[in-house]
């Protein structure tokens, strides 16, 4: 079976990037693979459904460009494919006088980056927002939403089918093999002839690269994020979003309260190394996947610079107590008993062999495939927008 361009991964950018593709040279014959038996099964499927506004990136960044470019695109789409959302807005709350200056930060950053009708807001007006609040200051971000992005997938995928599309899932990519006229994508079931791979494979983009890159001097280490939830006699202490003043260090948001589009309030999350590439639980363990992050020399480096930190997320992860105390920084009437398990998600995290922990897009390319080694949050606001840019690279080679 011979195609043009075939797309690894059925995730959300995987799916935004095929949309594209189909969108802007409908002629072309393209496939989608997924190892999985469903869309939008890991990253995208585990996600928070945070409509991100762009408020934390550094202007001028592809995370920035992206994630801006890619809210517009995505309220676009829901509003055209009858998709439901909510634009609730958010406030990110600082509850030391040491976070003050990140924040005003912060602000000046979402200004940087185009958002309008921000507000700062002193302690009594964080309460007209969120009653329940314990700050300082704040900030208050009204282009920030939630949406169900399952939904959001499972709708880019009909939409490559409308095209002319195809999409094969329960099939894992085992092989491919590169020659002048193009690859063969082998799978556990079948082989196919390609002019073009274009790599959104997530959790494991790293691996499938080196199908076609053989030097990658990035490893996806796998963090996982657990939550807990609100019970239901509690959710009203939340009425939207309520986020921490993020560590400007490390590329978490840390824990915050998310109201979600399904229902619930979602507080969460930690940041702990998960022990396998798709280990959403404590009891999830891959020893070699494991042994490879351990092993890996940028790990090592990360973790010698952040060990108070992690200690500290593993810490939470294993004390509902401490998780709490975490949570009741921003809402002090939280208690144990209010918070029952949630669900987890696991952050496929590129990092490099100095110990850099990518905080940005990367994407590696040859003649042969277009690789998305680092797709970080706000990845799921910023597909549209991550599908224009790859498709871009991708299409470029089908221009004559």
């Amino acid at each position: 079976m011979k195609y043009d361009i075939i797309v690894i991964g059925a995730g959300i950018v995987g799916l935004a990037t095929a949309l594209k593709i189909k969108t802007k040279k409908p002629a072309l014959k393209l496939l989608v693979i997924d190892k999985e038996n469903k869309l939008a099964a890991h990253q995208t499927g585990h996600n928070s459904g945070v409509i991100h506004s762009g408020l934390y990136y550094k202007p001028g960044s592809l995370k920035a460009t992206n994630c801006i470019n890619g809210y517009h695109q995505l309220i676009t789409f829901c509003d055209e494919n009858g998709i439901d959302y909510d634009l609730c807005g958010k406030i990110v709350v600082a509850t030391s006088q040491e976070e003050i200056p990140l924040m005003h930060n912060l602000l000046k950053r979402g200004e940087q980056n185009g958002l309008t009708n921000m507000k700062l807001l002193k302690a009594d007006e964080l309460k007209e927002y969120e009653p329940h609040v314990n700050g300082l200051e704040g900030i208050f971000v009204p282009q920030t939403g939630i949406v169900d992005y399952k939904v959001v997938a499972q709708k880019y995928a009909e939409r490559i089918k409308d095209k002319g599309g195809e999409i094969k899932l329960g099939e894992k990519v085992t092989g491919i093999h590169t020659e002048s006229s193009g690859s063969t994508v082998t799978t556990n079931i079948e082989s196919y002839k390609t002019k073009l791979v274009v790599n959104c494979a997530g959790l494991y983009s790293d691996k499938v690269a080196k199908f076609t890159h053989q030097k990658i001097n990035v490893k996806i280490i796998p963090f996982r994020g657990e939550y807990y939830k609100l019970n239901e006699d509690k959710e009203g202490l939340v009425k939207n979003l309520i986020y921490p003043v993020p560590d400007p260090n490390f590329p978490f948001l840390g824990v915050h309260f998310t109201r979600m589009m399904e229902g619930g309030v979602e507080a969460g999350p930690n940041a702990v190394l998960a022990f396998r590439r798709e280990g959403y639980k404590k009891s999830d363990i891959n020893l070699a996947e494991l042994g490879e992050s351990l092993a890996w020399p940028g790990f090592q480096k990360v973790a010698m610079k952040y060990w108070k930190t992690g200690m500290g997320e593993m810490y939470r992860s294993f004390s509902k107590a401490a998780f709490t105390k975490a949570l009741q920084k921003l809402l002090p009437e939280i208690r144990e008993e209010d918070l029952q398990p949630g669900g987890a998600g696991v952050r496929a995290q590129a990092c490099d062999r100095n110990g850099g922990l990518i905080d940005d897009f990367l994407i590696l390319e040859n003649e042969y495939a277009v690789n998305v080694c680092n797709a970080p949050s706000p990845a799921a606001t910023s597909s549209l927008s991550i599908g224009d840019t790859v498709s871009n690279l991708a299409l470029k080679r089908f221009n004559n």
